[in-house]
């Protein structure tokens, strides 16, 4: 998954903000705010069996799974990665544009704290 994670970052990093947008706006099917103050906004995701969502894009963050998950993740260049997770895992994610899908027919979910100030470095 970290690998998985790097590369997110490094395809994302030429990925201009046309493409991807915030998910709380574009897809709140799936996305709700849970809490949110000037240093943090906490997200909680879930996906039905099978489902999409749209490409939008997160700040850096921590993501904590829920329940096992099987997804992927097409990228604003077409490129197609898999990611996985165990229930309980916490997993560091870099800044990033993305589409998810649930490539299971169980429902997933996860909370993601995303970061307001970027992490020391990162800019």
């Amino acid at each position: 998954m970290r690998t998985i994670l790097a590369l997110l970052a490094l395809t994302s990093l030429g990925a201009g903000s046309a493409f991807a947008q915030d998910p709380v706006d574009v897809d709140s099917e799936h996305y709700t705010v849970m809490f949110e103050n000037d240093q943090v906004r906490v997200l909680k995701i879930r996906y039905g069996p099978n489902e999409e969502s749209v490409m939008h894009e997160h700040p850096a963050g921590v993501a904590v799974y829920l329940g096992d998950i099987r997804g992927q993740f097409t990228l604003p260049d077409g490129q197609v990665l898999e990611l996985e997770g165990k229930a309980g895992d916490a997993e560091w994610t870099a800044a990033g544009a993305h589409l998810p899908k649930n490539l299971t027919d169980q429902p997933f979910e996860l909370v993601l704290v995303e970061l307001k100030t970027p992490p020391p470095g990162a800019e």
